[in-house]
């Protein structure tokens, strides 16, 4: 089963050299965890894009319809990047450096993960900014230090050159972290509670921060990492978190906002220019 499946891909990438994207697809394909993980996302996205489309075809106000567009965009970059990775498009198999648990063993690296996170995870939190009432400077940090996360943590997936570094850059991505949850956590929650719309982005904020930890603590302790879990279980791990971080994030964000359009109308902030009304 998952073990013997593994221990192939392994085997072959050691004595046959490089894969090519057709037996890479194969090994995916026999190994039924692990292909599962990709494929109950890719469906989850493309019902959650259909779902969202029905939800916001009435939704008039500017900043709901660009929560909206920008929530959207989570499960579209989803089912693109999970289909690039069931396809083998963008998993490649990495030999780790002297150190590491399984050092001098070809392991399969999902690096399409770290481009999906990449690319989502700014939409989350751009999302969560046009609820709160985010100023243009909080929003353009959140934004840029998540994505600068997502970057130096692929960093630390792909160096093969020392197992040392593999473990900075990973440091360098979790310092990343700790901006995004102090604007999460400190700054946000005040505009939220001067805008009215405290209640949901706090369940939100909890919802996002509590699920968002769980990818630093599961590459540790994945083939990435220290390889206690092995590639499959590590990848359901991820897959997991992305159902509640993604799919279940964005329908209760949206769901609110159609019962609370006229709130998120009134949510006024720099992000989008708009001034502070005036004294009486």
């Amino acid at each position: 089963m998952i073990e013997p499946a593994v221990a192939e891909l392994l085997t072959l990438a050691q004595t046959g050299g490089e894969l090519t994207q057709p037996e890479v697809y194969q090994r995916i394909q026999d190994d039924a965890l692990l292909n599962l993980s990709f494929w109950a996302n890719i469906a989850l996205a493309g019902l959650s894009i259909l779902l969202f489309v029905y939800m916001g075809r009435n939704v008039t106000d500017q900043r709901a319809q660009l929560i909206f567009v920008s929530t959207l965009m989570v499960p579209l970059v989803s089912i693109s990047s999970y289909t690039g990775l069931a396809s083998g498009l963008t998993i490649s198999f990495l030999e780790m450096p002297a150190g590491h648990a399984l050092a001098g063993e070809e392991v399969l690296t999902m690096w399409g993960r770290y481009l999906t996170w990449a690319l989502s995870t700014p939409m989350i939190l751009l999302a969560l900014g046009l609820l709160a009432g985010s100023n243009m400077k909080n929003l353009f940090t959140v934004i840029v230090t998540d994505i600068g996360m997502c970057v130096t943590g692929l960093a630390a997936a792909l160096t093969t050159s020392s197992y040392a570094l593999r473990w900075f850059w990973y440091i360098i991505s979790c310092a990343f972290f700790l901006v995004v949850l102090y604007i999460l956590l400190v700054e946000w929650p005040k505009d939220a509670e001067a805008n009215g719309t405290a209640e949901i982005f706090n369940t939100l904020k909890l919802l996002t921060v509590v699920l968002w930890l769980g990818y630093p603590i599961f590459w540790a302790l994945g083939a990435e990492g220290i390889a206690v879990l092995d590639v499959a279980i590590t990848s359901w791990a991820y897959s997991a978190l992305d159902i509640g971080a993604k799919y279940i994030f964005a329908y209760l964000l949206l769901r609110w906002v159609v019962n609370n359009e006229g709130i998120v109308g009134n949510v006024t902030s720099t992000s989008l220019g708009a001034a502070a009304p005036a004294d009486d």
